[in-house]
């Protein structure tokens, strides 16, 4: 009995002893060492859930557990994540590439060499396509012009207004068309694969500005060819119509000549020729726009080519409007100079 007696003491000496020091605070016992470790673990869970709040990786505890973030702890904090439209950003840098070209063309800053390739790519290579579209269009109007004209007895007057249709509108508006999808969608994809390949930055890194390389003898390539065209389009455009009026319906070449010469004065040629220049200018300078301001690879080169020729039609009819509301002002006597 005084043996086990003593052995008794000794564990529960031993028990005491091996108790944390809180524990014996508590009660120094079994269960007081047991509270001390609970509110111990307590304390640290709540000083890891602050902690983690405060990085904003806590969680909340309880059977709905949802992330805390770090914005819901802290003060409010304003982004300015707003970037402005792409089409807004290619509007601005096309006007700041028209004033570039601009400005260098006045200092006579101009790469010669690869402004005559490139005229020589605007001028023939587009001339044939160009002359059959408008041949094939003088001929669609001769055909609507002298059915309706020649009920009224006005045949007289099919070569004028043929003139003028052509001279005013149909040539320069049809051949800037067939520039813009020829011409524009070439420059715009040709820029915007050096532009994703990085091309035009080797260019900076060689001391060559792309503008001087590639923006400027395209506009200028541009800017001359589509007048030089114009003429030639409205020439083979009256010269088809002649031949089909005289061909299927018995008008004569010579009235319809006469007709168109009676019709047209200067201004008619004058403002035909600043609405090509025009033109010219509008399609090379947004292709090349559009062209470099490409990114996202192969797909942002088919969406930027796409993208700058319908931008260029939608730019064309446009001005052609404010050119024809500035240029033909008033009543028009050219159709009784026609009919002599």
């Amino acid at each position: 009995m005084r043996m086990q007696l003593l052995l008794s003491q000794r564990c529960q000496s031993a028990s005491s002893q091996s108790l944390p020091l809180n524990a014996r605070k508590e009660g120094k016992g079994l269960f007081g060492g047991l509270k001390g470790r609970r509110r111990g673990l307590e304390a640290r869970q709540r000083k890891d859930v602050r902690a983690a709040a405060i990085s904003g990786e806590a969680t909340t505890q309880g059977d709905n557990a949802a992330p805390v973030s770090k914005k819901s702890l802290l003060p409010v904090e304003v982004e300015l994540s707003w970037k402005p439209p792409k089409w807004a950003w290619r509007a601005l840098s096309a006007a700041l590439i028209l004033g570039q070209v601009a400005s260098r063309v006045l200092r006579g800053k101009i790469h010669w060499k690869n402004t005559l390739e490139q005229l020589a790519e605007v001028g023939p290579g587009s001339l044939g396509v160009c002359l059959l579209t408008s041949s094939f269009v003088g001929m669609v109007f001769t055909i609507q012009f002298v059915r309706e004209f020649a009920r009224l007895g006005l045949t007289r007057s099919v070569g004028g207004v043929l003139a003028l249709a052509l001279s005013r509108e149909l040539t320069p508006v049809v051949t800037a068309i067939i520039l813009a999808g020829r011409v524009g969608s070439a420059f715009a994809a040709e820029l915007g694969t050096m532009q994703v390949s990085e091309q035009t930055d080797t260019l900076r890194v060689l001391r060559t500005d792309p503008v001087d390389y590639l923006i400027t003898p395209r506009v200028i390539a541009c800017s001359i060819a589509m007048p030089c065209l114009t003429v030639f389009c409205f020439t083979v455009g009256m010269a088809a119509s002649v031949l089909l009026a005289d061909a299927v319906y018995s008008v004569s070449s010579n009235i319809i000549l006469d007709s168109a010469a009676r019709a047209l004065s200067r201004w008619d040629l004058i403002s035909t020729l600043i609405k090509s220049y025009i033109f010219g200018v509008i399609i090379a300078v947004i292709s090349c726009a559009w062209g470099i301001t490409t990114n996202g690879g192969a797909k942002g080169v088919g969406e930027s080519t796409t993208s700058a020729v319908v931008i260029s039609l939608v730019v064309i009819f446009i001005a052609d409007f404010v050119l024809s509301f500035l240029f033909f002002q008033g009543a028009g006597d050219s159709l009784k100079a026609a009919l002599g």
